[in-house]
């Protein structure tokens, strides 16, 4: 499946949360909501998967976790918070990095219209 149509679906499910609940909860109540719009969908996901960092000859599992990997190939990071600012692009595009998934999704549930706060990433 292709970048374009899998994060449509994904936006789709994204969207049918965020119109059912609307903005101004935390994080982990749209995580949940969402896993039940991808489990509905059928599309592959795994949550909260553990990212430990390679550095140089050592793993460190330092309890990153990725909000979403998507049928293994899209990494989803969700947030609730005023508004998008770098440091959430710079964690989405490391996590991406050292995940070796060249595209993310990162969704901010806190905005009135959902499209305002999702912004896509290929590396």
């Amino acid at each position: 499946m292709s970048f374009q149509d899998l994060s449509y679906r994904v936006i789709g499910c994204a969207i049918e949360v965020h119109q059912y609940l609307g903005p101004g909860l935390l994080e982990s109540a749209y995580e949940k909501c969402l896993v039940y719009e991808l489990s509905k969908n059928n599309i592959p996901f795994q949550q909260q998967l553990a990212l430990p960092i390679q550095y140089k000859s050592m793993e460190i599992d330092c309890a990153y976790r990725l909000d979403f990997v998507i049928a293994k190939e899209l990494i989803l990071e969700l947030k609730s918070v005023n508004h998008l600012t770098a440091i959430h692009q710079a964690q989405i595009l490391t996590y991406m990095k050292l995940a070796n998934i060249s595209t993310g999704l990162l969704i901010n549930f806190n905005e009135l219209i959902l499209k305002n706060g999702i912004k896509g990433f290929k590396i």
